[in-house]
């Protein structure tokens, strides 16, 4: 069964209005026995997931000791982030463990990206909404 979330309606000044397609995500806390939610677009373009900077203190990461310091190029040019190599998410009943990145500023939109996530999943995109299936197993065929 297909996870599905609504489009989230955007007013726009050159097109009236735009769907963008948005998932709730939930993140395991570092050091807590909790998971976060956090509202994400889903961005086919982006390469691993990404937040602005005060997420890592409500996930419990310390951007100093947990990440490594990278640069990352985007539209918008070249940009100071920091990645954690493992960050345990959810998507219903779907866990998976990804790469997360961390804006150096607290501006920024929250995307979830491809990289051990999207590329896991069918992803659908129509009807104003975003679905989520799950991958079968493929049977290997004996030659």
């Amino acid at each position: 069964m297909a996870l599905t979330f609504d489009s989230k309606e955007i007013p726009s000044a050159l097109f009236g209005r735009i769907f963008r397609p948005m998932a709730l995500v939930e993140f395991k806390h570092q050091t807590k026995d909790i998971w976060i939610p956090i509202s994400m677009i889903v961005d086919t373009g982006a390469d691993y997931s990404i937040l602005p900077r005060s997420f890592a203190t409500l996930l419990g990461i310390d951007l100093a000791v947990d990440c490594i310091e990278h640069r990352t190029l985007g539209i918008g040019g070249s940009e100071k982030i920091f990645l954690c190599r493992c960050q345990i998410v959810r998507l219903g009943k779907y866990r998976r463990t990804v790469p997360l990145g961390f804006l150096d500023r607290e501006t920024g939109p929250t995307l979830l990206g491809r990289h051990e996530c999207l590329e896991t999943f069918r992803v659908i995109f129509g009807e104003h909404k975003t679905r989520f299936v799950n991958p079968r197993v493929r049977k290997r065929v004996a030659h």
